[in-house]
């Protein structure tokens, strides 16, 4: 008995769960496929009379929508891929290699977990402005990486401890050197944690706001989310248009999460057990 209400709490808890996340998506989802008019004289969650495609296309053309795309697929390709390998090789180093006092670099990565991005920013700004890297990609990139790293190492570290130690032996008998077991051995077992980055890094790093806001003052070098805020300013009361627009942005996050989800819950099991 005590079983059952367990499950049926258990249970009603997630479905209640469910529609307060849902809720919001489906409104926006109906929101972008009305009309203008149809959005002020039916109910909220309504179904429209017919599909008003013309929100998406007026979003993606008189909003620079294609162009705040461009710019953050710009960005998370190279940033993705780059951040990724830097916190592969130093997690190599850390877990794999005989480096004296690995457990304190280890440590000291840890803390940059701990520092809020907005205590940095006027000193980032500061930086940039002496430098002449406001309103380029490159810099953008450096920041983002950086501030990627500390959990890039801490997951990566994680699942390569999981691998057997006996793997690296055999392959040093083989002649391997250090990198070749690193990126034709441990890297690629390392696949379902490599995965999980992907998705997590490429999430952050499309949505990110704040930095961009401020080192891409530019509005053609901006990325989706700064550009979307200069969107809502130019057409705050069209919420089918801005509706289309919030669509139209998150479809190359979703993209990336189906093609690498299968992999995601035994990449972040993994870095836990490590």
């Amino acid at each position: 008995m005590k079983n059952n209400i367990r499950r049926f709490l258990f249970y009603f808890f997630i479905t209640v769960l469910l529609v307060v996340w849902l809720f919001p998506l489906l409104f926006i989802v109906l929101t972008s496929i009305k009309s203008p008019d149809e959005f002020y004289t039916k109910q909220m969650l309504s179904l429209p009379s017919s599909i008003f495609w013309q929100n998406f296309y007026l979003a993606w053309t008189r909003a620079n929508l294609q162009k705040y795309i461009a710019n953050g697929l710009l960005v998370s390709i190279i940033k993705v891929p780059l951040g990724i390998l830097v916190e592969a090789l130093a997690a190599f180093a850390l877990s794999r290699l005989d480096i004296d006092k690995n457990n304190r670099i280890f440590m000291f990565f840890l803390v940059g977990m701990m520092i809020p991005m907005q205590v940095t920013l006027v000193g980032i700004n500061y930086a940039y402005s002496r430098l002449g890297l406001v309103n380029t990609y490159h810099g953008l990139i450096y920041v983002y990486i950086g501030f990627g790293i500390p959990f890039g190492i801490l997951v990566l570290r994680g699942f390569f401890r999981t691998i057997p130690v006996e793997l690296d032996e055999s392959a040093r008998i083989d002649g391997c050197s250090n990198f070749t077991l690193f990126w034709r051995i441990l890297l690629p077992v390392a696949k379902p944690a490599v995965a999980s980055l992907i998705i997590l890094d490429s999430l952050s790093t499309w949505n990110e706001f704040l930095i961009a806001s401020i080192l891409m003052t530019n509005d053609n070098m901006r990325t989706i989310p700064a550009g979307l805020l200069n969107f809502f300013g130019e057409f705050g009361t069209d919420y089918s248009l801005l509706s289309a627009g919030v669509i139209i942005s998150i479809i190359p996050v979703l993209l990336i999460y189906f093609l690498f989800q299968k992999y995601f819950v035994e990449g972040m099991s993994g870095a836990v057990k490590g």
